[in-house]
């Protein structure tokens, strides 16, 4: 006769070596999914023989940085090999910025319209019909000339910049802000009549592409020197000092033509907050590296 102890002692051992064996499952399941969904321990990324060479070519920097295109990637390992002085994450950042192509030849329409963030350059275009939202004419005070209109906070903050100046000593006078699409290709026509079309685009914008249009970029003078040399005066060295606290950069800085496209301008400052301003000028860089590495991919 069977033993009633011993099957039920059975049947018992069996039931909880079923609990211990689904109470491991559940537990190693659940670490394993945990670990499939958190942002700090993401699935490695498995890449072929010949990406995995590219990308070590380019120093693995797309662990490193939010702002690397994979669909770049044949972009950036040609310019890293046409560069080999720059350092990988410049080479992403120039690439980004469509310093590969030639001028003109691979533009984007621009965004953040009637933002401090907009972007005009040689690579980025305002159509013929963007007018920026609230443009108010500069006070006689600190303006010369009819041409002097600027987005309002852009015009409130110059306005502060110039006094801030004058309480120091300093004159600070805008002379050229916002132009519209015709006037810049009216402007930009007749210089390619002066000195021809290579000539004109070092230092002239075409229609569209100019950061006068924005409504948030100002051509400053001391009043008295020739707005051409104003880098050579003492407002100059105070603007350099000052102007990022106010949410100014100068636009187009001495070194940096490979990246903006124009001839250094002592004289083109643009407004694009307090904060980004302090960035650019405390890291010495231009508004188009600033742009790819913290707003084109934010979009």
């Amino acid at each position: 006769m069977v033993n009633q102890k011993n099957i039920k002692g059975c049947i018992l051992l069996f039931l909880l070596a079923a609990v211990i064996i689904f109470l491991i499952w559940f537990f190693v399941a659940g670490d394993k999914k945990d670990a499939s969904v958190n942002p700090d321990n993401p699935p490695t990324q498995i890449y072929d023989a010949e990406t995995m060479e590219k990308l070590n070519r380019l120093d693995n920097v797309q662990d490193q940085i939010d702002y690397f295109e994979m669909d770049y990637l044949d972009r950036y390992v040609a310019y890293k090999d046409a560069h080999p002085e720059l350092d990988s994450k410049t080479v992403i950042i120039y690439v980004n910025a469509g310093l590969d192509y030639e001028f003109y030849t691979h533009t984007a329409t621009s965004s953040y319209l009637n933002t401090p963030y907009i972007i005009a350059n040689k690579h980025y275009a305002l159509g013929s019909d963007y007018i920026p939202e609230n443009l108010v004419q500069l006070s006689s005070k600190y303006g010369t000339g009819k041409n002097n209109q600027m987005v309002q906070v852009a015009k409130d903050a110059f306005e502060s910049l110039c006094k801030a100046a004058e309480d120091q000593g300093y004159t600070i006078r805008g002379i050229s802000g916002y132009r519209s699409y015709e006037y810049q290709e009216e402007l930009y026509n007749n210089y390619v009549l002066q000195d021809g079309k290579d000539e004109a685009d070092t230092y002239s914008s075409r229609a569209g592409h100019s950061d006068h249009q924005t409504g948030l970029a100002i051509d400053v003078s001391d009043g008295d020197t020739p707005y051409t040399s104003f880098g050579e005066t003492d407002e100059f060295r105070w603007m350099h000092d000052n102007a990022y606290l106010y949410g100014f950069i100068l636009r187009f800085p001495e070194g940096k033509e490979n990246i903006t496209g124009y001839q250094y301008e002592s004289w083109h400052y643009r407004y694009v907050g307090v904060d980004i301003a302090t960035y650019i000028h405390e890291n010495n860089i231009t508004f188009e590296e600033y742009y790819e590495i913290f707003i084109s991919n934010k979009k």
